[in-house]
């Protein structure tokens, strides 16, 4: 596959592609057609290969629709909806945007924000009979070019140490790989149909969840968002054969699965998956009770198009608190000093492979910092064993420095969910003013839990070295979270009024 384009005839023309709540499902042979079309509309305006454009589009099909047809002949940068007015201005500007794509008197602060000179085009109809409007008219397709290999289908932002966030700049080959190494690690079939309660703006939702569905013949079917409370409905409905999300939201569908056994022993999954951040060892062993099928915990990251690693479905060993063995490229784990490391010894992880960017797009101080003899830095702390299984041990600029002493949030995560009156926890660096850091733990209850900060510390204090115990945990209804769903320790401390 040389193009995201080729992707949609690998489905049966008849068979359903894409999906959603409620809606008619559109065929891998609409699907095809649609996109077609749009491309051809997007080379009436002279938009070509590479060409930016940025699309500011509500979660479902026609987003994915929208998405797919940039992506085959031009470059597509997803952008969140909730952005405010200056987020807006500053993406688009960095980006170099040729288009803004909305829904027709939709994305007001987009508007607002793009540059007076900016071509803005409208989305206009349902599923398969979308159209791109200019200027109130429906445009009239020419025949679509479509990218090549090395051309950059996709850019998105990631945030890092640098003060700018950076480009990440994800070519047809980078996808192509990626989506072909995910289906291959999962055994995705035209049979199976995904779940994708993860954003379309985000390479988690993009890659696994509508782009490998689709690239192994079957479906994925789009919700608006995430919903806990709408979680089971969708289940019931959509029959999907797995979903795939971040740690927090299977914590969220855990919390609520009590009352919905009957939809979820109707359900056929066959497994589900979790990446963008580290599963604790209890989901993942609740997951597999509640729902009878295999947690498969993957490793993933923009840089790499997202999946680098996962567990294996059964019968090959999934290995709890590891996030399995690469899946198509290097991994490896370099000191301090730039040496490549043994099993079992503590370093970063390093990576490099056809799914792998070369290099960040106008950032020389994010490449001299990321990029090194060839390996990609990961920024995450970890090791793999005899096995090649790779385990993870934090983020390096997440981990926590008490006077010397480093300290694994992951760690302190894991023994403060072991509590059974903890249904989420989140520790972080609390700045102390002698020992530079001290280790805090923001904790939720389980709806039927009953405990006093005292009594978790007694526990933790039972399970971990003195120096890991927290010595601030706050109660909370709900942990803050990033518009991915993910947790952020950093700020952590800040956020809470803690410092």
């Amino acid at each position: 596959m040389e193009n995201l384009y080729e992707l949609l005839s690998v489905g049966d023309a008849e068979a359903p592609a894409v999906l959603a709540p409620g809606r008619t499902p559109v065929a891998f042979d609409q699907l095809q057609q649609t996109v077609l079309r749009l491309a051809g509309q997007l080379r009436s305006l002279g938009l070509q290969r590479n060409d930016r454009l940025a699309l500011v589009l509500p979660n479902g099909p026609e987003m994915a629709i929208a998405f797919l047809a940039v992506a085959s002949c031009a470059t597509a940068a997803p952008l969140n909806p909730r952005y405010r007015r200056d987020e807006f201005a500053f993406y688009i500007e960095d980006l170099g945007a040729k288009a803004l794509i909305t829904l027709a008197g939709d994305a007001e602060e987009a508007h607002a924000a793009a540059p007076r000179g900016l071509m803005r085009l409208s989305l206009a109809g349902e599923g398969s009979d979308v159209n791109l409007t200019y200027s109130n008219a429906i445009l009239t397709d020419e025949k679509a070019e479509f990218s090549r290999p090395d051309d950059v289908a996709l850019v998105l932002h990631t945030s890092g140490t640098t003060s700018r966030p950076k480009i990440v700049p994800l070519k047809q080959r980078n996808l192509a790989a990626s989506v072909q190494n995910i289906g291959k690690s999962l055994a995705l079939a035209a049979s199976d149909r995904c779940l994708n309660v993860m954003p379309l703006f985000h390479i988690h939702g993009l890659v696994a969840g509508l782009l490998a569905p689709l690239a192994s013949g079957g479906a994925t079917a789009c919700t608006p968002s995430f919903d806990g409370f709408r979680f089971f409905d969708w289940l019931d409905e959509l029959r999907p054969t797995w979903y795939t999300a971040v740690p927090t939201m299977h914590q969220m569908i855990l919390s609520r699965a009590r009352r919905y056994s009957e939809i979820i022993r109707q359900a056929p999954l066959r497994f589900v998956r979790s990446s963008s951040a580290a599963l604790p060892t209890a989901v993942l062993q609740e997951i597999d009770r509640v729902f009878g099928v295999p947690m498969i915990e993957a490793y993933g990251m923009t840089e790499a198009t997202h999946q680098m690693a996962s567990n294996p479905l059964p019968p090959s060993e999934r290995k709890p608190g590891s996030v399995g063995r690469s899946t198509g490229i290097e991994i490896a784990i370099m000191s301090e000093d730039g040496e490549l490391m043994q099993p079992d010894e503590r370093g970063e992880v390093v990576i490099k492979g056809e799914t792998v960017i070369t290099e960040y797009e106008n950032n020389p101080e994010a490449n001299s910092q990321g990029f090194v003899n060839g390996w990609f830095r990961t920024g995450d702390q970890g090791y793999l064993d005899d096995d090649s299984y790779l385990f993870l041990t934090g983020r390096l600029k997440e981990i926590i420095n008490r006077g010397g002493e480093k300290i694994s949030p992951l760690e302190v995560d894991e023994v403060l969910l072991g509590h059974p009156a903890v249904s989420q926890a989140v520790s972080f660096a609390l700045p102390h003013d002698k020992l530079g850091e001290e280790v805090a733990a923001a904790v939720v209850l389980t709806q039927a839990g009953s405990v006093t900060e005292r009594q978790i510390r007694d526990y933790a204090a039972e399970r971990l070295a003195q120096f890991k115990v927290p010595k601030k945990i706050v109660l909370l209804d709900d942990l803050p979270k990033g518009p991915t769903g993910k947790l952020q320790r950093i700020g952590m401390a800040q956020r809470l009024g803690l410092t």
